[in-house]
């Protein structure tokens, strides 16, 4: 107070510094700071940074416990689906050891093929073509058919390739005509010649096929020897033909180091034909034939390989005849000089 009984300064602030907030900010800012640097200090640890050392493994040893118990928490029916699972295995284990899955799965198809039948699947019609060697119920069993089967799950593709996987069918085709008609076409090969490979005679088809093993309704074939004769039969005999003289005297057509040809004719001589050329052989042999009767005379083979020359080898007899003559021949001229 001053000497007068009144105060310095006044007791309120002014209606200008009150409202203009001076002085007040300053501390408002600071007591915001403060309150910010003890929350950065008072920043909680996580639980098990609280616990002792010597409380580590109880801790540990209470989470597993939870963990164990969440995982091993079973629904609601597990039991129930774990002893059909069980029953399941057990039932497949036995149908696989006791060897019954062939007729389960004949079930099977057979309760699917009932159910499809009586929807209106069942197949009617059968319309076959093409077949001559094979009968029609040797078709209809390569691809499983019977009465009871339907249309609806016969595999088309599965039986085709069943069709070609026999030897005398070359091709065929199978179509489902639904509701209940099924078309088979089938493609068969012809039996064209014999091929004789290590002591056995097979029919086989032009492209090499064998179709089965020699019977007699099939003698009159021409046949072939050696190996890879039945992959070039087809060009080779094609060849031939073309000589019906030479064809008619033919016993066997041998092929040789699957590089060339020797005809056996039935006469017993052997004709070794070159490897290229072989029409022009031919051709050579046909007309020493009609001029020298070549294939008339006795001897054992005729080597026509070389193509400006053609050498023939004497039998045994000829051979010797051969030899008198001429040795006859040396004395007479020897006695006529004398």
């Amino acid at each position: 107070m001053d000497g007068a009984g009144r105060l310095d300064q006044p007791l309120t602030r002014s209606r200008s510094s009150a409202g203009n907030g001076v002085g007040a900010a300053p501390d408002r800012r600071r007591r915001a700071r403060a309150r910010t640097a003890r929350r950065r200090v008072r920043i909680k640890l996580p639980a098990w940074r609280q616990i002792w050392p010597s409380d580590w493994i109880s801790a540990c040893r209470w989470r597993v416990a939870r963990w164990v118990a969440k995982i091993t928490r079973l629904p609601a029916g597990a039991g129930v689906t774990a002893s059909i699972l069980l029953l399941l295995t057990a039932a497949c284990y036995g149908v696989v050891k006791g060897n019954h899955l062939p007729a389960v799965i004949d079930w099977a198809k057979t309760a699917r093929d009932t159910t499809a039948n009586s929807l209106g699947f069942r197949i009617a019609t059968i319309s076959l073509s093409g077949e001559q060697e094979i009968s029609r119920e040797e078709i209809l069993k390569a691809i499983g058919v019977t009465a009871q089967t339907s249309l609806l799950f016969l595999d088309a593709d599965a039986a085709r390739a069943r069709l070609l996987a026999n030897p005398r069918i070359g091709d065929a085709a199978v179509l489902k005509l639904y509701p209940d008609r099924l078309q088979i076409t089938i493609i068969e090969r012809k039996a064209f010649a014999l091929w004789q490979q290590d002591g056995r005679v097979s029919v086989i088809a032009d492209d090499g096929t064998v179709l089965e093993a020699f019977s007699g309704q099939y003698a009159g074939l021409p046949l072939v020897v050696g190996k890879g004769a039945e992959r070039k039969a087809k060009d080779f005999l094609a060849v031939v033909d073309h000589y019906p003289d030479i064809r008619s005297a033919v016993r066997a057509s041998i092929m040789v180091a699957q590089r060339r040809w020797n005809l056996r004719l039935i006469n017993g001589i052997d004709v070794e034909l070159p490897e290229n050329g072989v029409e022009t052989a031919l051709q050579r042999l046909v007309t020493l034939d009609r001029e020298k009767k070549l294939l008339s005379r006795d001897v054992t083979a005729i080597d026509m390989r070389i193509p400006d020359r053609v050498t023939v080898r004497l039998s045994p007899a000829a051979a010797q005849a051969r030899k008198e003559e001429l040795e006859d021949t040396a004395k007479k001229k020897k006695g006529g000089s004398a």
